[in-house]
């Protein structure tokens, strides 16, 4: 069974335009074409492609994209540039999950603080508007 592209783009969430980018920068390998000269796909191509979309999504450019596919060309012999090619992304993404936990929990905090102030249980405070000063005191004792 063959894939038209919209077909694959429809299947994996994806624009046209990026599996023609794909495509035009020789990440799917061994394109076939219709007898109207347009690019049809296979299921291993599709997967391929899935795979292209979640090394994208794992921060890969496209020239390590390719570099990792031409790994993937070369067979057997290369998983091991190809295990540290992805233990070295998988070690930024855990940077990254860390930033974003991080983040994650300043919100929370702030929010339990816009909740405390809501329901009265502290008063309201800001780094970023000055404390009033006291009034001076007036009277006989001033």
């Amino acid at each position: 069974m063959t894939y038209t592209m919209m077909q694959v783009c429809r299947e994996l969430g994806m624009t046209y335009q990026t599996l023609k980018f794909y495509c035009d920068q020789g990440l799917v390998p061994y394109i076939k074409r219709d007898k109207n000269n347009r690019r049809v796909f296979d299921e291993h191509d599709v997967e391929w492609i899935r795979s292209l979309t979640c090394l994208k999504r794992c921060g890969m450019s496209i020239e390590e994209m390719r570099d990792y596919l031409n790994l993937c060309l070369e067979g057997e012999k290369s998983i091991p540039q190809r295990k540290k090619m992805l233990a070295e992304k998988c070690a930024r993404l855990d940077e990254q999950m860390e930033q974003i936990q991080a983040s994650m929990d300043y919100i929370d905090w702030k929010q339990d603080f816009y909740d405390d102030i809501l329901a009265g249980k502290q008063p309201y405070y800001s780094n970023l508007v000055p404390k009033p000063e006291p009034a001076p005191a007036s009277g006989p004792n001033a």
